[in-house]
């Protein structure tokens, strides 16, 4: 993907000094942080030489630093949230910006002057086909995920039934709406005629009237009030999803607000009565002419201009620039984080060690509550593998764990949540499997993605436990084939209820080599076996085995193998990703899909074929919550193999030596489950 303005405006800048006479440029980092990373150093003072005044918008506090400006002849900075914010407005929950739009021209919500993003949209060709695909791509992803300039919203609402206009109300005094309407009584009236220009041009359809989220919050007042709810008029508060309320709609009607902007990207050409930035370039039916603005923009170069090349975005996790892909990531996942634990968790058969990790990970919205308590209104209840209940949502560790074992409790960087079943058990669907068979139609960027994934996987050698130390190639010449026969710890629910006919390391070894007589046959036994944790030792491995191998990581051994066999081992999908065949003797969630060869009958569920990118996308992205241990938040799977990459995941010494008395203490299983 082509680099965002974001990046290259930051390699434009030298460092400059940034006078500004507002106290939010000093007391909020995350803005101060985003103007020194673009080049902006704040300071106080008065501006001199090649000095710049930093002012907020239009916003009352910006009269002093232009006044300062005027007087002494300084260029002027104009400093604002970028187009995709936080979850909730700031105003609201003081969430820091994932971005800022900085222009040394004007503002971009007032027509009245130029400013860098109408000169970008008027004078860049925007016509690299690389820019406007990831424009597009973006566009779609943006959709899919219910992404908003807020991006908090209720899953749990009816949507309106289609069919009716949608009319935008925006906050009083809001420096958009000032900009296209002078003073408070003009901008009301211009919100009425808006509310009969609906009325009239759509006769017989509803009109619902959708509230700015600060208004619903009770911060500001809007134009509109209940009294105009009459007839075929309604107000549709809630927290809906913008997207969800746009795909519904016949016709939208605004005046300058950013979700005017979210409607051409939902395919609408809506009304518009001001003169916001995206008015004036075809897109838009328009009540008043842009002069300067006579060029023709498609949807996806209006998307690049203003989302990809205006804006400079910001990367939580490394504290860095980056482009808008990453942002539209983050928000991905810490929406996520917010809709799944907005109402709260109890956490049932949790045990001790991990209660700390569970809290971090799904108790930032509401925290976590153990120990038999009941859940309030709203709170679900989450419990660990197999012992959850109907009614309950399954936790278990993701397919990208950690750097160590988990019986060596070490935290892990995902987990998924199953309210349906759990992936491996194949006897109930689980959510897992409805992903998968979903995964047919998921777009061309999504498939993309998945690509991406495994490249890196294969680059950096990431499997889910990432054991095992550097070693040379086992010597391989004249032992072909070669198979793989990856231990498992035989007292895992994957091998009691996911391997119907053989459940033991030592029957799984004979099997394979009753199979395959004449192959080399290596056997790796589970490294929790390894490190005496937990049960499946084969104490004769060599009588069906050729080589028993320990300590060589998994990735480098899967690149010396011709083929894998294996109960329900994870190693299996990790084959599949390296382009190994792989036969299952039991039914992981991987098998039944047309990538594997299986020996034991699979579910009609999975009677779909799907290819290992759309695998890959059910398994590592959408079915688990990755955490960054880091930052302490939800992340993306790109953030969970950087830190991977970079050592950076910290491990406990104390946890170490909690596994040490979790093995002595075994019999004592209910302490642990306190």
């Amino acid at each position: 993907m082509r680099a965002s303005s974001s990046l290259a405006n930051a390699g434009e800048i030298t460092s400059r000094r940034l006078y500004v006479y507002n106290s939010g440029f000093l007391t909020q980092a995350r803005v101060k942080r985003i103007l020194d990373l673009a080049g902006w150093s704040v300071s106080l003072g008065r501006p001199s030489g090649d000095d710049w005044i930093g002012v907020w918008g239009a916003a009352p506090s910006a009269e002093r630093g232009l006044a300062v400006a005027e007087g002494r002849d300084t260029p002027v900075l104009r400093v604002e949230d970028a187009f995709l914010r936080s979850l909730h407005p700031g105003r609201v929950e003081r969430e820091p910006p994932l971005g800022l739009v900085l222009d040394k021209t004007g503002l971009h919500f007032d027509a009245s002057q130029p400013s860098d993003l109408e000169r970008l949209l008027i004078d860049d060709p925007l016509d690299d086909s690389a820019l406007l695909n990831s424009a597009r791509d973006l566009m779609g992803r943006i959709q899919r995920s219910r992404l908003s300039k807020y991006s908090a919203y209720d899953p749990d609402l009816t949507v309106p039934e289609p069919g009716y206009v949608l009319v935008i109300d925006q906050v009083e005094g809001d420096a958009s709406v000032l900009a296209s309407v002078p003073g408070a009584d003009m901008a009301r009236a211009r919100f009425a005629e808006m509310l009969y220009y609906a009325q009239t041009e759509h006769p017989a359809a509803r009109i619902l009237i959708r509230s700015h989220p600060e208004t619903q919050a009770g911060k500001r007042q809007g134009h509109y009030t209940q009294d105009q709810a009459q007839g075929r008029i309604s107000f549709v508060d809630g927290a809906y999803a913008p997207m969800d309320l746009l795909e519904g709609a016949i016709a939208v009607y605004t005046l300058s607000s950013h979700m005017g902007f979210e409607a051409i990207l939902a395919g609408h050409k809506p009304r518009v009565f001001g003169t916001p930035f995206y008015a004036g370039w075809g897109l838009t039916e328009d009540e008043h002419q842009l002069i300067r603005r006579q060029r023709k923009l498609t949807r996806a170069q209006l998307f690049a201009g203003a989302m990809m090349r205006y804006p400079v975005w910001y990367d939580p996790y490394h504290d860095r620039l980056c482009d808008l892909e990453r942002v539209i990531g983050t928000l991905e996942a810490t929406q996520r984080a917010y809709l799944e634990d907005r109402n709260g968790w109890v956490g049932r058969n949790i045990r001790l060690w991990k209660r700390p990790h569970m809290q971090a990970m799904f108790g930032s919205q509401n925290p976590m509550r153990f120990r038999g308590a009941h859940p309030t209104e709203g709170a679900k209840v989450m419990a660990w593998g197999m012992a959850a209940k109907d009614g309950e949502v399954c936790v278990e560790d993701g397919f990208i764990r950690s750097q160590g074992l988990g019986a060596e409790l070490v935290p892990p960087l995902s987990l998924v949540l199953d309210e349906t079943g759990i992936y491996y058990d194949p006897n109930r669907p689980s959510r897992l499997e409805s992903l998968i068979a979903q995964s047919i139609d998921l777009p061309d960027h999504a498939l993309a993605r998945a690509r991406r994934i495994i490249r890196r996987i294969l680059i950096e050698q990431v499997t889910k436990y990432a054991t095992g130390v550097p070693s040379n190639p086992l010597d391989m010449e004249g032992k072909r084939p070669v198979l793989l026969v990856p231990g498992q710890v035989e007292d895992d629910a994957s091998v009691i209820i996911g391997s119907p006919e053989i459940q033991t390391n030592a029957a799984l070894l004979k099997r394979v080599r009753d199979a395959n007589a004449e192959a080399h046959i290596l056997y790796k036994p589970h490294p929790d076996v390894v490190a005496g944790l937990r049960p499946g030792l084969v104490a004769d491995a060599t009588q069906w085995a050729d080589e028993v191998v320990t300590d060589i990581p998994m990735a480098r051994l899967l690149a010396q193998v011709d083929a894998v066999w294996t109960m329900t081992s994870l190693t299996g999908f990790e084959a599949l990703l390296r382009d190994v065949p792989v036969t299952t003797l039991g039914l992981p969630f991987y098998a039944g899909w047309g990538l594997t060869t299986d020996l034991c009958p699979t579910p009609t569920r999975r009677g779909k074929v799907v290819t290992l990118e759309m695998l890959v996308h059910a398994a590592l992205i959408d079915y688990p919550r990755y955490f960054d241990p880091i930052t302490e938040q939800a992340c993306t799977i790109e953030v969970a193999l950087d830190r991977l990459a970079a050592g950076g995941v910290p491990s406990s010494k104390r946890l170490r030596l909690l596994a040490k008395a979790q093995g002595v203490m075994a019999s004592y299983a209910w302490l642990w489950r306190r």
